[in-house]
């Protein structure tokens, strides 16, 4: 028998533990459809919406040894849809896609839901949709929907709602107001995705909406994007150059939300996010599709060996700290699992 008839040993998953993705997308057939009828098949000035379905997803999800991914829209969500009613219906038809993809793989996939906002009754309305006939696991929504950031007070009824349920929400950014000017040309989600996500979540905690909601369990995306590097500034200001009313603890509420790791952490981001939070809040997250598969092994990797992290901070940071937030996908977080 040559050594080419000799059957390699399978490649032992990438990631240990396995980890719980707390930012992974999908696309399916149905809002495909939709974004090309809409002219939206270039999102944020991207080439092109990526191909996915659950069976790829899985297999990457394997190679990198992710436990379970929670699915959500990528930017732009469902707002490249102009009539009210019918982003409210594809918004709903979007989460029961995504619920029958968790039913199919309910130890796999997880639900993170679309509202169809700006239409703020269709969104509350929404919520109530996606928990109790979808049974989502939480809520996806982006930095701002035509101009209304998060933190915005039109928002407060969709928050006050969320936070009746304590729900998980995770931000992701979008292309900001005005992107034609700032842009360049270049995709959004090089340099204006991280800076929109940094102004909503600004915005939140300076209109005091992490403490008038304090139930909502926010996850912020992309190692924070520019949080961890512009917090001190915006305290001086929020302090004594222009005081909020009432006054806000910056750097508390920034230290109590969850913050993944998709995008590119290291070898920059990371460390100066755990200047600002433990590692308790800290997630791990592939972005995938959109983050292409090779792209995540090279990512996760870099995680892995990192020595920004001990051991049990990995631990922490793959397994244990999504599990606390989504106690339906805990796994064996053993290295083998």
């Amino acid at each position: 028998m040559s050594s080419s008839d000799v059957p390699s040993a399978p490649v032992p998953a990438l990631l240990r533990p396995a980890a719980i993705d707390v930012h992974a997308h999908f696309v399916t057939p149905r809002y495909r459809a939709s974004a090309l009828a809409h002219g939206a098949g270039q999102p944020d000035g991207i080439p092109a919406l990526p191909e996915w379905e659950p069976s790829a997803a899985l297999k990457v999800m394997d190679d990198v040894g992710i436990a379970a991914a929670l699915l959500s829209l990528s930017s732009p969500g469902t707002t490249f849809v102009p009539d009210p009613a019918e982003r409210a219906g594809l918004a709903a038809a979007i989460n029961q896609d995504g619920a029958a993809v968790v039913a199919a793989h309910p130890d796999r996939f997880g639900l993170l839901a679309t509202l169809p906002l700006p239409d703020i009754d269709a969104a509350v309305a929404g919520i109530s949709h996606a928990f109790d006939e979808c049974h989502a696991d939480g809520i996806g929504m982006l930095t701002h929907t035509d101009g209304v950031y998060l933190g915005d007070p039109r928002m407060d009824p969709v928050l006050a709602a969320l936070d009746e349920r304590a729900a998980v929400v995770a931000i992701h950014p979008t292309s900001p107001c005005g992107w034609e000017q700032v842009s360049f040309g270049r995709p959004r989600s090089m340099v204006e995705f991280p800076l929109d996500t940094t102004r909503a979540v600004f915005n939140l905690a300076l209109s005091a909406a992490f403490t008038r909601f304090p139930r909502i369990r926010w996850i912020v995306p992309h190692a924070g994007a520019a949080l961890a590097v512009l917090v001190d500034r915006v305290e001086l200001f929020s302090r004594s150059i222009m005081p909020t009313d009432p006054p806000v603890d910056l750097l508390h509420e920034l230290g109590r939300l969850h913050y993944d790791l998709a995008g590119v952490p290291l070898p920059r981001a990371l460390p100066a996010l755990l200047g600002l939070v433990n590692v308790s809040q800290l997630l791990y997250g592939s972005d995938f599709p959109f983050t292409p598969a090779g792209r995540v092994h090279h990512l996760a990797l870099a995680l892995q060996e990192t020595d920004h992290l001990t051991n049990p901070a990995r631990t922490a940071v793959l397994h244990a700290n999504a599990a606390r937030l989504f106690p339906r996908l805990q796994a064996d977080a053993s290295p083998s699992a």
